[in-house]
């Protein structure tokens, strides 16, 4: 019993200490460059409070009815993103799409509070150089983006939040992937939405398909269920790594009503 108990004590520590691994990975630089892509698309570097530079690219709508401030998920890179990006232009919003702290050609290594760092350099580009106010601007989030738009929401003024296939918290996520390890009660990355979600105080759509089979649909339930106003719920369709409510006619068409209500346009 001894040696079990020691074994077990030591895939704590080794699962505490792989947490950053668990939780983020990272993708190379872009492939392509913006002028590659046959539409307007121009590279940006943000520069973050603690001092790193992101790579980040702007796509900007003819006449812009506002900005998406998009955060991506947990792999990956913006180049990822840019189907996405651009369903969400054809709605008549600019976007701008950053990587993380050490994703794509960013400097530096991912954590909880750098990304939300991350995050405000993005919302401090958009203000300065693109020149857009906060009532125009939407945070949006899928996955773990959601958490870092989440808690931009918090930070600083926008519109509106747009949540898509987003968890509760990671220790919720950690207790259902890895049922035998308490991480619960290790201090870590938290990414805590749910305890977050009724500080809110702007419009809030949250979307999730119920055939996600990583994020559980009624973690995106309950943070509907504990936002303040109400959030608007939008069901999607398909597994977490599909392309998403943007490709789904019927959730394509609820995101834009819901993105111009946001603006007021």
């Amino acid at each position: 019993m001894g040696a079990l108990a020691a074994a077990y004590l030591v895939g704590l520590v080794a699962v505490f200490a792989l947490q950053p691994r668990l939780v983020y990975f990272p993708g190379p630089p872009p492939s392509r460059q913006p002028e590659d892509l046959g539409y307007p698309c121009r590279a940006v570097s943000l520069a973050t409070s603690d001092g790193e530079t992101l790579g980040a690219w702007f796509l900007p709508a003819p006449e812009p009815l506002g900005v998406v401030i998009f955060s991506h998920g947990n792999a990956g890179n913006i180049e990822g993103r840019v189907r996405a990006a651009r369903a969400l232009l054809a709605m008549g919003f600019s976007v701008l799409l950053y990587d993380y702290r050490g994703y794509g050609a960013s400097t530096g290594s991912p954590d909880e509070a750098g990304t939300y760092l991350d995050a405000e350099a993005a919302y401090g580009w958009v203000t300065s150089e693109a020149g857009f106010e906060p009532q125009r601007m939407i945070a949006y989030g899928r996955s773990l983006g959601g958490a870092v738009a989440l808690e931009l929401a918090l930070r600083q003024p926008v519109a509106g939040l747009l949540l898509e296939s987003t968890f509760t918290s990671i220790p919720d996520m950690a207790e259902l992937l890895f049922p035998w390890v308490p991480l619960r009660w290790f201090p870590g990355i938290q990414y805590d939405n749910l305890a977050k979600m009724n500080e809110v105080t702007v419009p809030v759509a949250i979307a999730h398909s119920p055939d996600d089979e990583l994020i559980p649909a009624d973690m995106g339930a309950a943070l509907a269920q504990e936002a303040r106003p109400p959030a608007e719920w939008i069901e999607g369709a398909g597994g977490h790594n599909s392309p998403g409510v943007l490709f789904q006619p019927a959730g394509r068409e609820r995101v834009e009503r819901f993105l111009r209500a946001a603006v007021g346009a």
